[in-house]
């Protein structure tokens, strides 16, 4: 039986029974359904593993021991030290890029000569097609103490340095370091986001802007950057909910000399899953819970300042 509807408008149409209208569009539903299946087995059947962090769950046993896990993670040094590190590095990592993302996407835009502008897109694109591993592998070779290590050995050339430095071992030095690494493989890809937002950018604003005198520096200023300013306020909220899934950038770059300013959550749940004898993947799975609700909880901050902020959030 067919029901009434009211339009926007205020006149009365006739809708069809449901079933009719899913058969009517029977393709789109079909098209569909292929991916519904994928994300309800990739992104919602793994959400039933949740119980085990209430479980002791090892290769020999399954047992129910309520929140003993949670408790034990509370109490644990090493969880604190990844957490804080995750906050830190992620956080810091997020700043440093978007804000290098930016200026480029800025300079690039000013740029008036097109096959220059494509082709430096281009080449400074090319990173972020780069896998972790073979990116680890460039930076180690580069840094090395070695004489094959380029940077030690230009720097004693110059005559800034006597000894080689350790990079990659030192504690002071490993999070420049991992900050410097990721700019270079993922600042490219920031750059496709602004430049989008950069050439939507009405002209006539820069037109304006020259009849009343303005300098280049004064339109990007006052024409170009607050343009941007809504697009940096989504990314940053978007890749806010990413902040405590640091794992493989991580993972490719640390050692055991630098646990101290590198370890993150990732990784502790891989030491504890992986290097251990007997693994708890219960207390492995409560860990992975934690992470999750933190990383929910920075979402909802963040689009609460947005509507703080822009008037309006994300969600």
């Amino acid at each position: 039986m067919s029901k009434k509807k009211t339009t926007s408008t205020g006149a009365e149409i006739r809708q069809k029974p449901l079933g009719m209208r899913i058969w009517n569009h029977r393709g789109y539903y079909l098209m569909f359904l292929p991916v519904f299946i994928y994300v309800l087995i990739i992104y919602y059947w793994p959400m039933l593993g949740i119980r085990f962090s209430f479980y002791d769950y090892t290769l020999k046993k399954m047992e129910f021991v309520g929140l003993k896990h949670f408790q034990s993670l509370f109490k644990d040094r090493d969880f604190w030290r990844s957490f804080k590190n995750t906050l830190e590095l992620s956080v810091t990592k997020l700043i440093i890029t978007t804000a290098a993302s930016v200026l480029v996407s800025v300079f690039i835009n000013e740029m008036h000569n097109l096959t220059v502008k494509k082709s430096l897109q281009t080449v400074i694109y090319l990173p972020h097609f780069m896998s972790w591993t073979v990116t680890a592998a460039i930076f180690t070779l580069f840094l090395s103490t070695s004489s094959t290590g380029m940077v030690n050995e230009t720097l004693k050339s110059w005559g800034v340095i006597k000894e080689s430095i350790d990079f990659l071992h030192s504690t002071s030095l490993w999070r420049p370091v991992f900050y410097v690494v990721n700019i270079w493989k993922e600042t490219g890809w920031g750059t496709v986001i602004f430049l989008a937002t950069l050439s939507g950018i009405n002209p006539e604003l820069y037109e304006a802007a020259d009849i009343d005198g303005a300098t280049r520096m004064q339109k990007i200023w006052y024409v170009t950057v607050p343009a941007l300013l809504n697009t940096v306020i989504i990314v940053l909220i978007l890749n806010l909910a990413k902040v405590l899934n640091m794992f493989e950038s991580v993972f490719v770059m640390y050692n055991n000399r630098v646990f101290e300013v590198s370890d993150v959550i990732s990784t502790y749940i891989y030491r504890k899953t992986f290097l251990t004898a007997i693994p708890n993947y219960g207390y492995t799975t409560a860990v992975g819970l934690f992470k999750s609700l933190v990383g929910c909880l920075l979402v909802l901050i963040c689009n609460a300042a947005s509507k703080k902020i822009r008037g309006r959030g994300i969600m």
